[in-house]
């Protein structure tokens, strides 16, 4: 499961209101990047693979988040957060799975199995 917490969805909500499908679902995937092995990528798509698992926000039913069974191995129990300090405004991730995470919060690697 993932979960966004309330400042993300409100975050989410303000950046979709821009987008030309409002109705986009959220996207969350990791990609090969990064300082550590895995980059989160978030983005809005409307499409929908047979395997994609669909979550709805506690906040808000509106917004739906999407992640493959393949990307759900790495985020499975990931919490998404947004905050603003004195440097900007960013998503925060907290992921159980990620056993060294980069300075920035933005890559991790996981165990290997």
């Amino acid at each position: 499961m993932i979960q966004l917490s309330q400042a993300a969805v409100h975050e989410i909500l303000r950046l979709r209101s821009r987008h030309p499908s409002r109705s986009s679902k959220l996207r969350i995937s990791v990609s090969s990047s990064g300082c550590h092995s895995f980059s989160y990528k978030l983005a809005f798509d409307d499409s929908s693979q047979l395997n994609d698992l669909i979550y709805s926000s506690q906040y808000d039913e509106s917004l739906e988040v999407v992640v493959d069974t393949v990307n759900l191995q790495y985020l499975d129990g990931l919490v998404v957060d947004y905050s603003e300090d004195m440097m900007g405004g960013g998503f925060r991730f907290y992921n159980p799975k990620a056993v060294h995470v980069c300075g920035c919060g933005n890559s991790f690697s996981v165990q290997d199995d």
